[in-house]
């Protein structure tokens, strides 16, 4: 199937993915490319326009990421964001210099040439700036387009190779005449025809996983959670009963999680489901350990033992389909030459398919959560499923603070079994992105009765986000959080303390370990 494509150039922008994501919505359809793609692979490709990604380097620096120049010979208009347009400005002979001022959150930008990428833009907008270096000279063949009070050349266009840069950020939602700016880019100055749509990809991924899979077993590890159920239903729609499902109870689950898996894909869907539990030896490598890095390599050993202790049953298993997304492979840092800081460790990328001897099959690996709901309800998937809140892979491990104990994990379970019907039955679900129950093994004073207590801390935490890569704390009524506070600490024993987080991500992540 023949498509509109545009290529994203990431030179390790925190805003790389979100790039490829606004083009998306705007019915384009996006591919992330390394840095270095060379002229002739986009050529192969048949893109209808090139963004060149922004990213932490400076154009000097001498390993600053470098693309193939002649990808200014290809006749296809060219969007540089950031450091995409000094690198863009420097190859087409323009002078990159140090700001004297760095720009760093929203600006004032001032339109100065209202036509193509800036047609219907007011005469001054919002941006948001992340920048050190900026344009410092331009030749005669750049035009500028736009300016803020410390960056004259904040905008500007090539009149000779279709070339055009920005240095704001036009992706972000703090820049809100952002999305109307790459729709000009896409529409008006590509001339892309906006024909892409999410059952395209449906239909693309499914002859894909086909060709893929061919008559061999594909093994999908089934949590249940959003991601899981998608990609199973995905490769069971595109493969049938070459598909075989393994739910793995690790003991770090929350309340009847293997029972409402087992109903669903088992009864309702007739996949073939397999369940092995393997909850005494995860608990059992995790008995003492604190450090939660370590809790997730020793989850993620386990579960490939798991994995195999049941993958060996089943004759002509050659693939095992994960559900790795993009903020996934960001967060967990790249093995392609992505710059991405390793954040935290994400025991579904990287090293299960080298370890169990599987190839892999990982159909959603270029989308957003928001992308995989929209693919799960193209497949008829049930709506508590489709918008089920995410679940981390090493599951109640990473909520609970310190070492992990069966006890401390049935606390957990009640205190996460009250916070999600509450906010349900305050019908605030759906508003939510994620919410949660950390246990915090920190003994505060209390008066159960006409005693003083001693007891632990849950900690309440729920985020409201579009992309999973930046989030705030949701504002969720006073009251509601009191009768969450009030059955949490009458209900679940062994509590006497609830707090509500209110931190952002960044700086904090979303999970606390």
């Amino acid at each position: 199937m023949s498509r509109e494509i545009i290529a994203i150039l990431d030179f390790g922008s925190q805003y790389g993915q979100l790039i490829a994501r606004r083009v998306r919505e705007l019915n384009v359809y996006s591919q992330i490319c390394r840095a270095d793609i060379t002229a002739r692979e986009l050529s192969r490709l048949g893109i209808k326009g090139l963004i060149l990604s922004g990213g932490p380097a400076s154009v000097y620096d001498e390993k600053a990421p470098k693309c193939d120049e002649k990808i200014f010979e290809l006749g296809v208009p060219i969007l540089g964001i950031c450091y995409g347009m000094q690198l863009g400005c420097q190859v087409l002979g323009a002078k990159i210099i140090a700001a004297q001022r760095r720009e760093y959150g929203r600006t004032t930008l001032s339109i100065l040439e209202k036509s193509d990428l800036f047609a219907n833009i007011p005469d001054s907008i919002t941006a948001w700036a992340s920048h050190g270096d900026q344009i410092g000279e331009l030749s005669d063949d750049f035009v500028q387009l736009a300016a803020t009070d410390t960056c004259p050349f904040a905008a500007v266009r090539h009149n000779k190779k279709k070339f055009f840069g920005v240095q704001f950020h036009p992706e972000v939602s703090h820049t809100p005449k952002g999305s109307l700016i790459l729709k000009n880019f896409l529409y008006d100055i590509c001339g892309c025809s906006g024909d892409w749509k999410m059952s395209d990809f449906v239909s693309e991924t499914l002859e894909a996983v086909r060709s893929q899979a061919s008559d061999a077993k594909v093994i999908c590890g089934l949590s249940g959670g959003v991601d899981s159920s998608v990609v199973a239903s995905l490769v069971h729609k595109a493969i049938g009963d070459q598909l075989v499902c393994i739910f793995v109870d690790n003991g770090l689950l929350r309340k009847n999680e293997c029972e409402d898996v087992v109903s669903m894909f088992r009864n309702h869907f007739h996949m073939d489901l397999r369940v092995v539990d393997w909850s005494q030896q995860f608990l059992a490598g995790l008995a003492g350990v604190t450090d939660p890095q370590q809790k997730r390599k020793i989850i993620g050993s386990e579960f490939i033992k798991a994995f195999e202790s049941e993958a060996s049953k089943i004759p002509n298993a050659k693939f095992l389909a994960q559900g790795t997304l993009y903020p996934d492979v960001i967060e967990s840092g790249s093995k392609d030459g992505n710059p991405a800081a390793n954040i935290k460790l994400h025991h579904n990328v990287g090293g299960l398919p080298a370890e169990m001897g599987f190839e892999l099959i990982e159909p959603l690996r270029d989308l957003f959560k928001d992308e995989v709901r929209i693919v799960g309800e193209y497949l008829g998937l049930p709506e508590d499923i489709v918008w089920r809140h995410p679940f981390p892979g090493p599951g109640l491990a990473v909520r609970v603070i310190g070492e992990i104990t069966a006890e401390r994990l049935e606390i957990l379970r009640a205190a996460d079994e009250i916070l999600i019907d509450e906010i349900k039955s305050a019908r605030l679900y759906r508003k939510i992105s994620q919410a949660l129950t950390v246990l915090v093994p920190v003994q505060t004073v209390g008066v159960m009765g006409d005693e003083r207590s001693y007891e632990n801390i849950i900690a309440v935490r729920a985020v409201e986000t579009v992309d999973f890569m930046t989030a705030d704390f949701s504002q969720i009524p006073y009251e509601v959080l009191g009768i969450i506070s009030n059955r949490i600490i009458n209900e679940v024993r062994g509590v006497n303390r609830v707090v509500y987080d209110i931190s952002s991500k960044p700086p904090a992540t979303i999970e606390w370990e």
